[in-house]
């Protein structure tokens, strides 16, 4: 018998269980829903959806680079206790997806990747594997996101993840090569730098017009009674806007190795040392849990 769609609701509101899961038990029963609530329930996928709906907040980060290293990978999967985290079979479902994007080129995201199939099994979606690893584990387990760099032109891609594994970084650096151990010295330091200090854009150009006004119209507000000249106040609010720039844009931030320099110096340094300019074109920075 053909499963209609009005079956698969059904089912799922029964269960709780997902649309897939729903047809394809629906279709090993021929379309009995008793008896697919049953399979559904042997698999463990009916209880996986329950827990689908628990806070997941611990879990793991992990960054993977190509063997060429062209081509870098940033990866986030959330569970519900750190204990879970550090099962084998979470790190490896972890450490599958994260070399399944590093290898498949249409993955770059999470949406992409859930509706993949699995690279440790090719008859499951990644999705499903997901349910899976949620009914043998007994915790929620969300793919919370993805991001994949490939390289354009010279430059290098690094990574890091701090050792507990709760922050993880991808930085895009133009203007070297690999084979330079001072620019690869140099990568690894920004990398390290953006783990540490979090900024959120590579330069105040990146910010968006909308974020930048709302910002001026707080500073205005904090400064609206003061008895001071207009000039005067757009010079504080201006002030004000310098110092918020060097808190969330990677080239303005002090250099966690040395406070005397500004990443933006730090680059034009090592651009006079290797004879060349430096930039960063992009980086990614995931902290375990956080929008």
């Amino acid at each position: 018998m053909s499963i209609t769609t009005a079956d698969i609701k059904q089912l799922r509101e029964l269960t709780g269980a997902g649309i897939l899961d729903c047809k394809k038990v629906l279709e090993e029963t021929g379309g009995d829903v008793d008896k697919a609530i049953e399979l559904l329930r042997r698999k463990g996928l009916a209880a996986a959806s329950k827990k689908a709906s628990r806070e997941a907040n611990e879990g793991l980060i992990g960054a993977w680079i190509s063997a060429d290293g062209r081509t870098g990978v940033l990866l986030e999967v959330n569970c519900e206790t750190d204990f879970v985290a550090r099962t084998d079979d979470f790190k490896s479902l972890v450490d599958n997806l994260g070399r399944q994007v590093l290898e498949q080129s249409g993955v770059g995201s999470a949406e992409a990747l859930l509706a993949a199939s699995y690279l440790g099994n090719q008859t499951k979606t990644v999705a499903e594997q997901i349910t899976e690893t949620i009914a043998k584990l007994g915790e929620n387990i969300m793919l919370r996101r993805v991001v994949r760099f490939d390289l354009k032109g010279d430059g290098m891609l690094d990574s890091y993840v701090h050792p507990n594994n709760r922050i993880g970084v991808l930085v895009d650096v133009a203007g070297g090569s690999s084979a330079n151990p001072r620019f690869v010295e140099l990568a690894h330091d920004l990398a390290l730098h953006i783990a540490a200090a979090g900024p959120r854009h590579v330069s105040e150009s990146d910010i968006p017009a909308e974020a930048i006004e709302a910002e001026r119209d707080i500073f205005r507000s904090q400064i609206a009674e003061d008895k001071k000249p207009e000039n005067i106040k757009e010079r504080i609010i201006d002030g004000k806007l310098s110092k918020w720039y060097s808190e969330i844009t990677l080239l303005n931030q002090p250099f966690v190795k040395d406070g005397d320099l500004t990443i933006q110096q730090l680059l034009q340094k090592y651009g006079k040392e290797l004879n060349g300019e430096i930039k960063v074109r992009r980086f990614a920075r995931f902290e375990l849990g956080a929008s």
